[in-house]
């Protein structure tokens, strides 16, 4: 059995931080509900007091392949590294100097959006080189 997944960030900022996950991924917000012309009018009418309406947002692939993100806000900061984290494979198919290229240039491009480099990794035979960043909160991914 295959089961749909979605993956789940706990954040202080779930609007800001869907909008980095959007441009690192090319997704984009997740339409309200049918019959709404906004998330504002659909929380209304479900009842969520307007000082709660910021409390999350979600990310949808516009292909419908990949999973939906999910940004909630919760009290606590991040205190350790990451368990889990999603490598962005964003040089499929290089080798070598030109994949390392393609990810610095995409580490670069992340950077103006609110990411931190944090470490280069070096091709290593049988590994390929990635480097390692930081979302706005903090939260690890590597390019691969």
């Amino acid at each position: 059995m295959t089961r749909d997944i979605q993956i789940t960030f706990d954040c202080a900022d779930p609007a800001g931080l869907a909008a980095f996950w959007g441009e690192v991924l090319g997704y984009r917000p997740q339409e309200p509900p049918a019959g709404f012309a906004s998330w504002e009018q659909a929380l209304t009418a479900m009842g969520v007091p307007p000082e709660r309406h910021d409390d999350a947002a979600a990310m949808v692939d516009p292909a419908g392949s990949g999973p939906r993100l999910f940004f909630q806000r919760v009290p606590e900061g991040k205190r350790a590294k990451n368990r889990v984290h999603l490598d962005v494979r964003a040089a499929s198919g290089l080798e070598g100097e030109a994949r390392m290229a393609a990810l610095e240039q995409e580490a670069e491009r992340l950077v103006g959006h609110g990411a931190t480099r944090l470490h280069r990794h070096e091709p290593t035979p049988p590994h390929a080189g990635h480097i390692v960043m930081a979302d706005p909160e903090g939260n690890e991914f590597c390019l691969d």
